[in-house]
């Protein structure tokens, strides 16, 4: 699939997104590493934070299907460039540290990012210290 194909999807799942409070509609789809193409949305709640956005909508939903590895992502919002938040850059980091971050406009109108330049220094599943490792 190529990037346009992968923006056009996230613009089709911005339209599903659940935004009845900040009205800002955001789409993302990603790809794993076998090819399998995931999909999600804004889910906004009234209570705030167990709002979830679109980026951690479709890692969770490939994640659930038993996908670990992520090599793309699309995010499209609704204003000008809409990069992901702290949160979703970090969950992107756990399943696609090498992954390609594509932020759109439209599919004519995006730019192209590794996780490094979004999240430098990140941390992830090598960081941590393995139970056998410690010092007890």
């Amino acid at each position: 699939m190529n990037d346009r194909e992968l923006i056009k999807l996230a613009m089709e799942a911005k339209e599903n997104a659940y935004v009845p409070y900040s009205k800002f509609k955001v789409g993302a789809a990603l790809i794993t590493e076998d090819g399998s193409v995931y999909i999600g949305c804004n889910i906004e709640n009234a209570s705030y934070s167990p709002t979830i956005c679109a980026e951690r909508t479709a890692i969770a939903k490939a994640v659930s299907d038993g996908h670990r590895k992520i090599t793309k992502i699309a995010i499209v919002g609704d204003s000008h460039y809409t990069y992901p938040c702290g949160v979703c850059r970090q969950v992107i980091r756990e399943f696609g540290k090498d992954s390609e971050i594509i932020i759109a406009n439209n599919e004519e109108d995006y730019k192209k990012y590794n996780l490094n330049d979004l999240l430098p220094n990140s941390f992830g599943p090598e960081n941590l210290i393995k139970e056998e490792e410690k010092d007890v």
